[in-house]
């Protein structure tokens, strides 16, 4: 299977039109895509680490969640970060490609995924183009213990969390930067909010709104889809490789 012919499979099981207006998801480095894959570099995130390990493990695909060149680049030049690893990769012609909101979207996707971790039954989506996903837990749980069941399933470091004061049954997911879809959780009544990051006047605002809010970490909501990354890399008989871009380090 060529690099073309890989994107191509892949856009098959996660279309195109499921991303959303202006995301910089898809193709962002093609040297060559008539080249045949063998070996597929997966990661959250097309780091220059990333990129080395690439190199070393002799890959001829990195595949990302996370777009590499987010708001685009003017020029390629030796000694900046992003050029550096264009120039790496078109050098050892490797391509990188990355499945943003539309594997958020997706059946299966980021936000299935995270439903499914925190035992989420009856599942529906909500938002832009269905990105988000709403569910119900077993039993009524308070905030704490929500947020401490988020914490150590997805192993975040700590979550941080603003109590609505009430018992939560309905719950609201979405992986990743989502204080845009805040409102849009609150419409749909559900009790809590649970998200990777979620701005600091959302946080506040939670106790007045009735509707509890959990940011468990940008990285710990969105790395396990990169498990469906795998098996869509593997379904096409290719080989696999899981590596891990960089998170902050908490001290």
């Amino acid at each position: 299977m060529t690099v073309k012919e890989f994107y191509e499979y892949l856009s098959r099981e996660l279309p195109l039109e499921w991303a959303c207006e202006g995301d910089f998801d898809g193709m962002s480095c093609c040297p060559n895509g008539d080249i045949e894959i063998e070996r597929v570099l997966i990661a959250l995130d097309a780091t220059e680490a990333v990129v080395d390990e690439a190199i070393e493990e002799g890959c001829q695909v990195i595949l990302t969640h996370h777009p590499m060149l987010f708001g685009g680049i003017a020029e390629v030049c030796d000694g900046e970060f992003r050029s550096n690893k264009l120039i790496k990769l078109i050098k050892n012609d490797i391509a990188v490609m990355s499945f943003h909101t539309r594997l958020d979207a997706a059946e299966g996707g980021v936000n299935d995924i995270l439903a499914a971790l925190l035992g989420l039954k009856n599942v529906v989506r909500f938002g832009e183009k269905g990105l988000g996903r709403i569910g119900e837990l077993d039993v009524p749980v308070s905030a704490e213990e929500l947020a401490v069941t988020v914490k150590n399933t997805l192993g975040a470091p700590y979550v941080e969390y603003a109590d609505a004061g009430r018992p939560i049954k309905r719950v609201a997911v979405v992986g990743g930067a989502a204080s845009s879809m805040v409102g849009e959780a609150l419409a749909e009544g559900v009790d809590a909010f649970v998200s990777g990051e979620i701005k600091h006047n959302y946080m506040t605002d939670a106790p007045d709104t009735g509707m509890t809010l959990i940011a468990a970490g940008h990285f710990y909501t969105e790395n396990p889809v990169c498990a469906r990354l795998f098996e869509l890399t593997a379904a096409a008989e290719l080989i696999p490789i899981i590596t891990y871009s960089h998170r902050a380090v908490v001290v």
